[in-house]
């Protein structure tokens, strides 16, 4: 029977997350890239089968079969990943390392009271928040890097994941204190075609519900004079002081004590909500704590419906799970 060594497969994994480049691999796992060559090989002689095509001494493609080790490595990756958590879970569970992926948004205005509320309670349990656009949330997800994923947008990119809703929000328009935009909304309420008309400023595509401003615009037959484009709040409201523009951001990113400058005017009629979920991978062991984490940033996800959600085949399952249960809004 052949001898498959951990380590090995880590290589392996790696590997293909740093497009076969065995220097880029070495640098990550801190170790040489003559012994990672040679452990592939070992690994390679032991199976009887080739994993890596190589031309001369550089690997060029996966081949069939490797295609298949590399999903069982990954596999196992994940489980001995597991086996630790159980481990850490029952040794003390108030210890530990929580990593999250999420937008400037949710890390900004969504998260910070949950974070205040989890860290008074696991005050020895480490957070690390990482921030990007979907499609890095998603890779960050992928290679193990993150626990949980918090987004919005670009869900077609967590099909991996067990993505679990957590709560509905909608958009308003901010606009500089005095703006003619205010003015008409205090006699009527605002259309499409009022914002469009404006040079806007609001969030970069695929981030923040972007998706759904260009959606109602196109559904109106308006084109939007779209000037200026962030990834941050923040950065929107700073160039809508300046006068670039407009802004449409996300409701729960204004304070009339932060932002005392700006007027916001209620687009909820213009835009349809958008929901934010939080995922992890399939498979993963939840420890307590994180358990906790879930629950508190959205409360109808209490760890029987958790279980629950994490026990539906598909998405279509959990889908209907939720049908029926009315999410917060932010």
């Amino acid at each position: 029977m052949p001898t498959v060594k951990l380590q090995q497969l880590q290589y392996v994994v790696e590997l293909v997350r740093q497009d076969l480049n065995v220097s880029a691999t070495a640098q990550k796992l801190y170790t040489s890239q003559p012994g990672i060559s040679k452990q592939i090989r070992l690994l390679e002689d032991e199976l009887g089968v080739e994993i890596f095509a190589r031309r001369g001494k550089r690997l060029t493609q996966i081949t069939p079969v490797g295609e298949i080790i590399v999903g069982i490595a990954e596999d196992i990756r994940r489980q001995v990943g597991n086996v630790k958590r159980v481990a850490d879970d029952h040794r003390d569970e108030r210890t530990g390392l929580l990593s999250i992926a999420t937008t400037h948004t949710q890390a900004r205005y969504a998260l910070p009271p949950v974070v205040r509320k989890f860290r008074a309670a696991y005050p020895d349990v480490a957070l690390r928040m990482h921030q990007g656009s979907p499609a890095q949330l998603a890779e960050l997800a992928a290679d193990g890097e993150a626990d949980f994923v918090i987004a919005t947008e670009g869900l077609d990119l967590f099909k991996d994941l067990i993505m679990l809703p957590c709560y509905r929000w909608y958009r308003d328009v901010v606009v500089p204190q005095g703006h003619p935009l205010e003015t008409l909304a205090a006699s009527r309420q605002l259309t499409l075609a009022d914002v469009a008309a404006e040079p806007i400023v609001t969030y970069v595509f695929g981030f923040t519900g972007r998706s759904v401003l260009d959606q109602a615009f196109k559904a109106a037959g308006l084109q939007p004079n779209v000037t200026f484009t962030a990834t941050d709040t923040d950065v929107i409201k700073t160039y809508v002081r300046m006068g670039f523009g407009v802004g449409i951001i996300a409701a729960m990113a204004f304070d009339p004590a932060v932002d005392p400058s700006l007027r916001t005017i209620d687009a909820s009629h213009l835009f349809a909500p958008s929901t934010t979920h939080i995922g992890f991978r399939r498979g993963t062991f939840l420890r307590r704590f994180m358990y906790a984490f879930i629950e508190w940033f959205a409360p109808h996800l209490d760890r029987r419906t958790v279980d629950q959600a994490i026990a539906s085949p598909s998405a279509a399952a959990r889908g209907k799970l939720f049908a029926d249960v009315p999410l917060p809004v932010r």
